[in-house]
């Protein structure tokens, strides 16, 4: 506390001091009174009294908003512990944002005068300095955007975390991606909404013993495990990752599937050089791995999933998209988890697809599911504290809290969602080949579609 100039009202909280000096500031630069409480490092705070408390801890945080403001500064504060938040941190983002729907927040544009303003404010409260060190946890990729060894390199900072954080983070399923949440009854949980969506997966493809399946991104394998040991599937799994690569060969050794799985750690430009490769596969899957291939590169892509497909064959496209007006990813997400990744509204993705020669035939949204998949990955967070900081350090694991609430909220507020998109290389003749209805897709799983208010529930599994 600035004991020379501060006022103590009797609760131990100072009437005047860092809050009270650096409230005008904050309301130049928000174009109005602060969303939060802010209490600052010396006790002081400001701003609205029932509103979710942002804790300034240092001046350090200060230091770190001068010299890179807004998202990225706000999150690196949060990273280093400089900054925290009193109670539930999505209550807090809530408030941050303060805008619904997909619209980003409009901040005014601060004049010179208002930097100039704040620089000198800073400079009284001693929050002026040299650049604080950057957390160990960004990513610093080299090279031209998309190259295949910046991809790799992007790759590998995600998913190759290490195979004992993400075995802490998901269930036994390995499945690190949106669930498929159609159960209600007592004890249905991660593992279940993602058996669930890996079956879906199979039963959209139409795949059946023997039929030929290209697991492009196959991530830790669940997709290929439970299409080659439930139904008999030849599965080539391709990733880019060499922990991934090397969890799913252990398991298909240990699950006895040598003459149904082939592994391959290749870039998916690659896959027509793979050895063995014959091209003609009855089926290819991606299941949010098109994040990662980038815009100008799209187009590519789609005509890969064609061209690797025989007439009538199937593509399942599981991929995250954005809001029409929502960014999607952010500051944060491309310099902290997800670098180089582009996502896109639903529609470009479906004409995109369809300027390859693939015919669409169905796109079923899961956004509501993503929120319980996202929750349930933050409270094993939660629950095992402790072991993801002894595993990965402080500050990897408040990336991923921050990460993971901030993604729950994302997809609530339908600035983000993600899609399963079915679509069919048709034949010479024009036929597609697909049975006239989905009943076959859902009939006797015993359960029913997950509610469109499901998100709602803080208790959901």
């Amino acid at each position: 506390m600035n004991t020379t100039t501060d006022t103590d009202t009797g609760t131990g909280i100072p009437a005047t001091g860092a809050a009270q000096r650096i409230a005008p500031v904050i309301e130049r630069f928000l174009g109005g009174p602060p969303p939060v409480r802010i209490r600052m490092w010396d006790g002081s705070e400001t701003g609205p009294e029932n509103a979710p408390t942002v804790h300034v801890r240092s001046r350090r945080a200060l230091r770190r908003l001068l010299w890179q403001p807004g998202e990225l500064g706000l999150a690196e504060a949060y990273i280093t512990g400089d900054i925290d938040v009193v109670g539930d941190l999505g209550d807090g983002l809530r408030a941050l944002r303060g805008t619904p729907g997909d619209q980003e927040p409009r901040l005014p544009r601060p004049r010179a005068a208002d930097r100039l303003r704040a620089a000198g404010t800073a400079l009284r409260l001693g929050a002026v300095g040299p650049r604080p060190p950057t957390p160990e946890a960004r990513a610093g990729l080299r090279g031209a955007l998309h190259s295949k060894a910046r991809d790799r390199a992007a790759i590998s900072h995600h998913y190759d975390l290490s195979n004992a954080f993400y075995s802490l983070l998901l269930d036994e399923t390995m499945a690190y991606s949106c669930g498929y949440w159609t159960g209600t009854a007592p004890g249905y949980g991660p593992a279940d909404a993602q058996r669930d969506k890996l079956e879906l997966i199979c039963r959209k493809l139409g795949l059946t013993a023997g039929a030929r399946l290209l697991d492009i991104g196959c991530g830790w394998g669940s997709l290929t495990l439970h299409a080659a040991a439930r139904h008999g599937v030849r599965v080539t799994a391709v990733t880019l990752a060499a922990e991934q690569a090397a969890y799913v060969r252990g398991q298909v050794e240990a699950r006895g599937l040598e003459d149904l799985v082939e592994v391959h750690r290749c870039d998916y430009r690659d896959v027509a050089g793979l050895p063995g490769f014959r091209g003609g596969y009855d089926a290819v899957s991606t299941v949010e791995m098109g994040e990662h291939v980038g815009d100008a590169q799209y187009p590519a892509f789609t005509a890969l999933l064609h061209s690797v497909l025989r007439p009538q064959g199937r593509a399942l496209v599981q991929q995250m998209s954005r809001g029409s007006t929502a960014p999607g990813g952010g500051a944060f997400i491309e310099s902290y988890i997800a670098p180089d990744m582009h996502m896109r509204p639903l529609g470009e993705t479906v004409g995109l697809l369809e300027g390859a020669g693939l015919e669409v035939r169905d796109v079923e949204s899961m956004r509501e599911h993503y929120v319980l998949t996202v929750r349930a990955w933050h409270r094993t967070l939660e629950e095992r504290w402790p072991e993801f900081t002894a595993l990965v350090g402080e500050e990897t694991a408040r990336v991923w809290r921050l990460y993971l609430v901030g993604g729950a909220l994302a997809f609530e507020e339908r600035r983000m969602s993600v899609d399963q998109i079915l679509s069919v290389r048709p034949d010479a003749a024009g036929s597609a080949g697909l049975p006239a209805t989905r009943h076959g897709w859902y009939a006797d799983t015993g359960r029913v579609p997950l509610q469109a208010t499901a998100p709602e529930r803080e208790d959901a599994p």
